[in-house]
C-alpha cells in the first residue's frame, strides 16, 4: 500500500499559519497502523504564506497552487559559496524567496498564467537539497535584484538537488540594483553545486541576466524552450558544467549559446537568432557540439571558436545572415559567419551552410566551401518564419553521412535534420 495519497480537501486539521485557508482529510488511516510512508496531495486554494505549506509539507508530497499570486516574504540568506567568483568559497549575501530544502516536493499550478509566485528575492525559488522535484505549469516572477553583485540571482534556482522544470514562465524578473556598481540583474533558471535539472517546454522571457546559467558541476537538459530577451548569455555554461540543449529557441541576449571554463555543451537543433554578438561560442578549455542548429542575423557573428584550447565539432549547422550591427571598439567577433580565434585544427567542421553574412563567411581562417561537404549557398527557407526548408534546398538531405533523419534518410542540415529534429 506504500504510495497511497492523502488529499486535501474539505475540511479538517488546519496548517500552521494558514489561518484555516486549507485542511487536511485523512483517507486512509490503516496506513498508519500498518506503519507505511505515505505522501500527501495538498490543495491550496485560499491564503497567501505558502512558505508555510511548503515547510510543512512531507518528502513526497504534491502542492496543487490555485489560479492566485502567491507572494514571498524575502528572508536574506548568507551563501557560503560563489557561484561564479574565481574562489568559490567567497561568501555572498543574498535573499531567498520560496525555499524548498531536504526534501521532495511536486509543486503544480493549476493555471500557467494565473498561478504566479511573486519571489521579491534575488534566489526566487531555491532549491536545496532536494531530490526528486518537481515544478510546473506556473509563472515564476517579480524578483528584487540582491546587492551583493556576486549573487547569482535568478527566478529559480538549483543546489545539490535533481530538479525537472516543466511548462514554467520564468519572466520579467527586471529589478536592478540601485547600486550603480552592480551591473548584473536577475536571470532565468540557474544551476549551482550538484544540480542536475530537466527544463521542458518553458518560457524563460524578459529577465536582466542570463536565461539558463550553470556554474560549478551543474547539469542540465535543457529542450523546447523560449529562451529571450536578457542580458549576458542565453544558455551560458561555465566552470565544469554540463548542458544538454535541444530544440530551443534562444534570441535576444549578448551570446546565444556559449561554453565557458571547462565545460561540455551538447547543443543540437536549436535556433539561435538576433542576438547582440556572437549566435554560438566557446570559449576558455570548453567542449563544444553543435549539431543542426541555425546561427542568423546575429550582430556580429554566427559562430565562433573563441580561444586556442577550446575544441569540438560544428555539424550540418546554418550560419546565415549575421553581422548586422557594428562591432565598433569592442573586442568582440567580427560581421562573419564563422570568426576562428582559436586553433582550427580541434574542430571538426563539415556539412554547414555558412552563407549571406554581413562582412564575409570566415574570418581567420581559410573558405571552407566545399571542404567537407560545406556549402556556401541559399539554404531557402520557407518564407513562414518556422526555418523549414523550401523543396530544392541545397540543405535538404545534405547532412553529414553518419547522421539520420528521424524516417531513416540522410540528415537535412538545419533545423529539421537529425535524430532531434523539430516536427514539421
Amino acid at each position: 500500500m506504500s504510495g497511497f495519497f492523502v488529499v486535501c480537501s474539505g475540511r479538517g486539521r488546519d496548517f500552521p499559519g494558514m489561518r484555516n485557508s486549507i485542511t487536511l482529510t485523512v483517507v486512509a488511516m490503516v496506513l498508519v497502523m500498518a506503519g507505511t510512508a505515505t505522501s500527501a496531495t495538498l490543495n491550496i486554494e485560499r491564503g497567501s504564506d505558502l512558505q508555510s505549506i511548503i515547510d510543512y509539507a512531507k518528502d513526497g508530497d504534491t502542492l496543487i497552487l490555485a489560479a492566485k499570486t502567491f507572494e514571498a516574504a524575502p528572508r536574506l540568506f548568507d551563501d557560503p559559496l560563489c557561484g561564479n567568483c574565481l574562489s568559490p568559497t567567497e561568501p555572498v549575501k543574498a535573499s531567498i524567496g520560496f525555499k524548498i530544502k531536504g526534501k521532495s516536493l511536486v509543486i503544480l499550478g493549476a493555471d500557467r498564467q494565473k498561478t504566479r509566485l511573486v519571489t521579491n528575492a534575488g534566489y526566487g525559488v531555491y532549491f536545496e537539497d532536494s531530490q526528486g522535484s518537481i515544478i510546473r505549469n506556473l509563472t515564476v516572477t517579480g524578483g528584487k535584484r540582491d546587492d551583493d553583485g556576486n549573487a547569482t540571482d535568478a527566478g529559480i534556482v538549483v543546489r545539490r538537488s535533481t530538479v525537472w522544470i516543466d511548462q514554467v514562465d520564468v519572466r520579467d524578473n527586471t529589478h536592478r540594483s540601485p547600486d550603480s556598481t552592480v551591473v548584473v540583474g536577475i536571470g532565468g533558471v540557474f544551476g549551482r553545486e550538484g544540480a542536475e535539472i530537466r527544463i521542458t517546454n518553458c518560457n524563460i522571457v524578459n529577465n536582466k541576466w542570463d536565461g539558463v546559467a550553470l556554474y560549478r558541476g551543474a547539469i542540465a537538459y535543457v529542450t523546447d524552450c523560449l529562451i529571450k530577451d536578457g542580458r549576458g548569455a542565453g544558455i551560458g555554461v561555465t566552470w565544469d558544467a554540463t548542458c544538454t540543449a535541444y530544440r530551443n529557441e534562444v534570441t535576444g541576449f549578448w551570446k546565444g549559446i556559449g561554453s565557458f571554463g571547462t565545460s561540455v555543451v551538447i547543443a543540437r537543433n536549436n535556433l539561435v537568432h538576433e542576438n547582440l554578438a556572437w549566435g554560438i561560442i566557446a570559449t576558455h578549455e570548453s567542449y563544444l557540439e553543435a549539431t543542426n542548429n541555425i546561427a542568423y542575423h546575429n550582430g556580429q557573428c554566427g559562430v565562433a571558436p573563441s580561444s586556442v584550447e577550446c575544441r569540438g565539432r560544428l555539424i550540418n549547422n546554418i550560419i546565415a545572415r549575421n553581422g548586422w550591427r557594428d562591432r565598433g571598439d569592442r573586442n568582440i567577433c567580427d560581421c562573419v559567419g564563422v570568426h576562428n580565434y582559436g586553433d582550427w585544427a580541434k574542430w571538426v567542421f563539415r556539412n554547414n551552410i555558412v552563407f549571406g553574412n554581413d562582412s564575409g563567411q570566415y574570418q581567420d581562417i581559410w573558405d571552407q566551401t566545399g571542404i567537407d561537404g560545406n556549402l556556401d549557398s541559399d539554404p531557402l527557407f520557407l518564407e513562414d518564419g518556422s526555418f523549414r526548408l523550401q523543396p530544392g534546398s541545397p540543405a535538404l538531405n545534405a547532412g553529414d553521412s553518419t547522421i539520420y533523419n528521424r524516417d531513416g534518410s540522410r540528415s537535412h542540415i538545419g533545423l529539421y535534420g537529425g535524430p532531434q529534429a523539430r516536427q514539421e
